[in-house]
């Protein structure tokens, strides 16, 4: 790469860290990116993954007062997130991306839907309950089942996973949006861990652009934790919806 193109793919990387920690989709900014200077498609793919785990680090620390009180949660919830992220991760390297790449928009709306409709679909969740009766901390089977395959699609592909999993969190455990945002941090940096750890193992790897995106989301994850936790509930919606909007439009298109 130039020199122009290796700042283009710094700066991509600190655009994707900072929206990775608010909300998610960073991916479709550096994964485009990659490919518009020339990796092949699988190269970039993993290529990006790797390069943005440092990112989910920042992240999760940028996030850290968020997530006190939450490890039981998080312990049930990873697990179900580390092995989906390993199956994902196979799956990339087994089969063509057209085979799981088709559903991927539909994914994404149906989260946006989950994230609109999240306070009334909670309230009947916990209607349906019962009233007075306990949530499970770590919102219930069908969660831990649904985070699994969330799992499956952030390591196959990744875009827009923060926002399945912001959806999900919101209507099946009754808790703030902030720390459900804190968790998800935690949730997307299994996936993309374990997934980078397959990677470098098994794939062919651009380091210079893993590099590259390293350094800029790590930027990016600290910048995004100070702006999201400042975000009222509703804003943080409406900015998931936004950003989510863009990912179907950007797939869509592309």
């Amino acid at each position: 790469m130039t020199w122009l193109e290796q700042l283009l793919v710094l700066v991509a990387g600190v655009a994707a860290g900072g929206i990775n920690t608010i909300v998610g989709s960073g991916t479709l900014i550096t994964f485009p990116t990659l490919l518009a200077f020339g990796l092949p498609p699988v190269t970039a793919n993993v290529s990006n993954t790797i390069g943005l785990v440092p990112g989910s680090v920042s992240g999760v620390i940028g996030y850290r007062r968020e997530l006190d009180g939450q490890r039981s949660r998080l312990l049930q919830l990873g697990t179900a997130s580390l092995l989906g992220g390993i199956t994902g991760a196979v799956l990339l390297l087994v089969l063509p991306a057209e085979a799981f790449k088709a559903i991927v928009p539909v994914l994404i709306i149906a989260a946006l839907i989950l994230v609109v409709v999240q306070p009334r679909l909670a309230a009947w969740v916990k209607k349906q309950r019962g009233e007075g009766a306990p949530a499970p901390a770590h919102g219930g089977p069908i969660l831990l089942v649904a985070v699994y395959f969330t799992g499956i699609y952030g390591g196959y592909f990744g875009a827009a996973q923060g926002v399945l999993l912001l959806g999900l969190l919101g209507v099946f455990v009754h808790e703030d949006i902030q720390r459900l945002n804190a968790v998800k941090n935690v949730l997307a940096l299994i996936v993309n861990a374990v997934s980078a750890v397959i990677f470098i193992v098994i794939a062919e790897v651009n380091w210079q652009a893993v590099a590259l995106i390293a350094i800029g989301s790590i930027i990016g994850g600290q910048l995004g934790a100070r702006v999201g936790r400042k975000l009222p509930p509703n804003v943080l919606r409406a900015v998931i919806v936004v950003v989510g909007t863009i990912a179907v439009i950007r797939l869509l298109t592309s």
